[in-house]
């Protein structure tokens, strides 16, 4: 074998395993792609109890119920399912009933979504465009929506102490 065959057998092996890598971790990734999950989307996918993610969505009117020691449970809907959430903390400010919303945590055995954050905006016309567009296909979209959103500036999120989300804390 000479030189150059030596050399591109080499680079060509190299490029072989650097496909391959990248082949896997986007496998591994493609799930986690989503930056949240709607709940329909969560009753398709058949979500199994631990798993983490994030589940966006409607707070559900007349569904906010406030407990003992900062223990809240809310429904989040997307227009054609709802998803039962259980939350311990302070939330956000600006959360109220038929408001976005994003939680992060995972479903439990009953199948009831376990929050340890949760997101509400700043803007109230924000809404996350896989839930307008859920909303546009139910038929549930206002028509003022897109339009009091267009003369802003981009609405941004804040977790439930408060902090712009990206922030350093």
């Amino acid at each position: 074998m000479t030189r150059k065959q030596r050399r591109m057998t080499i680079i060509g092996g190299s490029l072989a395993v650097l496909a391959l890598a990248a082949a896997l971790v986007l496998n591994a990734l493609r799930d986690s792609i989503v930056f949240f999950s709607t709940p329909t989307m969560v009753a398709e996918k058949h979500v199994a109890p631990g798993k983490r993610f994030r589940l966006g969505g409607l707070v559900q009117p007349g569904s906010l119920q406030r407990g003992e020691n900062l223990a809240v449970t809310f429904e989040v809907a997307d227009g054609s399912a709802k998803l039962p959430v259980a939350y311990k903390g302070i939330l956000p400010d600006l959360f109220r009933e038929g408001q976005g919303v994003v939680a992060e945590g995972a479903l439990d055995a009953n199948g009831v979504f376990k929050a340890d954050t949760v997101l509400a905006k700043h803007d109230e016309t924000y809404m996350p465009k896989d839930v307008a567009d859920a909303l546009k296909k139910q038929g549930h979209w206002k028509d003022d929506y897109g339009t009091q959103a267009s003369g802003g500036a981009a609405p941004a999120a804040t977790t439930a102490q408060g902090n712009p989300q990206g922030a350093v804390r």
